[in-house]
């Protein structure tokens, strides 16, 4: 009898970050592969469409209502976690974001920073990966087994004009990522594992506006990160599913601690 290592059938999946344009698509992969899907946002309006989208297609997936970056609303779902599904297999961080003030423009300085602006990006983003994942970890104690897996970005490694905030937050999570992938194994055994997807460009509505024109032709700087990137494209929403499928699976039960690029080849790409 053969064992599909790549199979997700039946895993208990909790997803924060789940209703952004590549959220969606992943979410609708992880259901669509036989996963329980748990989704979780700061919207109600949006988690719910999700979980019905997914049921009336055939998915199992259930909604809970938390800000990532509230602790005392992510202990209030924990419980409702706990009663409605016991534990938890896997924990997926893909909640994050940028906003206008912790970017830098062409036209100002590094003094023109927003500090305010700065703070809550770092919140949004880092924050928001620590904190689900502790409000959340006894729900794999409790197996002694556990699969985290953070969303990293290309910005964490190859630090980019612009968009400092975005980019030093989620450099912390790819420290995290590592942090916590020696401190689980050394404190609770080889069952846990954490790893993160780094990225590449994807056109959603956060970065539209910085890689394309109205018309749908590339800024410079959309060109700049075209003539970067081996394939010569930005990344699809389903470029991440093979990924995905292979970090959230038992395929990669030997994998902790990396940070696994999806980024056509940007990350290896001197410019020469």
């Amino acid at each position: 009898m053969s064992i599909n290592l790549f199979s997700l059938q039946g895993k208990k999946i909790a997803f924060s970050g789940a209703t952004g344009v590549l959220g969606k698509s992943m979410s609708y992969h992880l259901a669509d592969q036989g996963a329980d899907l748990l989704i979780i946002g700061r919207t109600k309006s949006k988690v719910d469409d999700l979980v019905a989208e997914i049921t009336s297609n055939g998915g199992k997936a259930w909604g809970y209502e938390a800000d990532v970056t509230d602790e005392p609303a992510l202990k209030r779902i924990l419980t409702q976690i706990e009663s409605d599904h016991g534990y938890l297999d896997v924990l997926i961080n893909a909640a994050g974001g940028n906003m206008p003030g912790a970017v830098i423009t062409p036209n100002q300085s590094f003094l023109d920073l927003d500090t305010d602006s700065l703070k809550k990006v770092v919140d949004l983003n880092y924050l928001g990966t620590v904190l689900p994942t502790k409000i959340l970890l006894p729900l794999m104690l409790k197996k002694n087994q556990g699969n985290i897996l953070n969303i990293s970005s290309m910005a964490a490694s190859r630090p980019m004009t612009r968009v400092l905030g975005y980019a030093s937050a989620k450099a912390a999570i790819d420290n995290f990522t590592k942090f916590l992938s020696v401190e689980l194994c050394a404190k609770h055994g080889a069952g846990f594992r954490v790893n993160a997807i780094a990225p590449g460009f994807f056109l959603t509505e956060q970065n539209r506006s910085l890689l394309t024109e109205t018309d749908g032709s590339l800024t410079q700087r959309g060109m700049q990160i075209k003539t970067h990137t081996p394939m010569e494209r930005f990344g699809k929403p389903e470029d991440l599913l093979g990924a995905l499928q292979w970090l959230c699976s038992d395929a990669s039960e030997f994998v902790t601690g990396t940070i696994v690029p999806v980024d056509g080849g940007f990350s290896a790409y001197s410019g020469v």
